[in-house]
């Protein structure tokens, strides 16, 4: 049976706003999120992540809860625009621990992918091998003393 959400939670040894800085500001994102990103940070404003061996992934920012919450939909084709039928929600909750961050990312939406229940599961496993990379290289980045 396909799932349709992937969940991770980390730790951070950083502020809950540095980490907020991290997931949001265009600069940071590009240092653990793709090569380049484009983000217009209110609800409905357009987000653009880049991979030079995988192209640009468009979004849409959904909510915007500083420093706690912040979610977006992104298409799964590259080079299109994020819809319904092609996009997976992104949610990132953000709480304080300790002196550290926990950070909760959700993606949910597979189900919902217009495209075979076998690209479905191919989407799934994709994401949920990425997270693990990409959470592991916010937190290294996030936890490196602000330049």
């Amino acid at each position: 049976m396909l799932t349709d959400r992937i969940e991770r939670e980390i730790v951070i040894s950083a502020p809950p706003q540095r980490v907020w800085q991290v997931l949001t500001e265009a600069e940071h994102i590009s240092g653990w999120f793709g090569d380049a990103t484009e983000i217009d940070l209110r609800p409905g404003g357009a987000i653009v992540f880049t991979w030079s061996k995988h192209g640009s992934h468009h979004g849409v920012v959904a909510r915007v809860e500083p420093p706690r919450l912040f979610s977006f939909r992104w298409a799964r084709p590259a080079g299109e625009p994020a819809t319904e039928g092609n996009s997976t929600l992104v949610e990132f909750t953000l709480s304080p621990d300790g002196a550290g961050t926990r950070l909760r990312m959700v993606e949910t939406g597979f189900a919902g992918l217009q495209v075979s229940d076998e690209d479905k599961g191919v989407a799934v496993k994709e994401n949920t091998e990425g997270w693990i990379a990409e959470l592991g290289e916010l937190r290294e980045y996030a936890e490196r003393p602000a330049a």
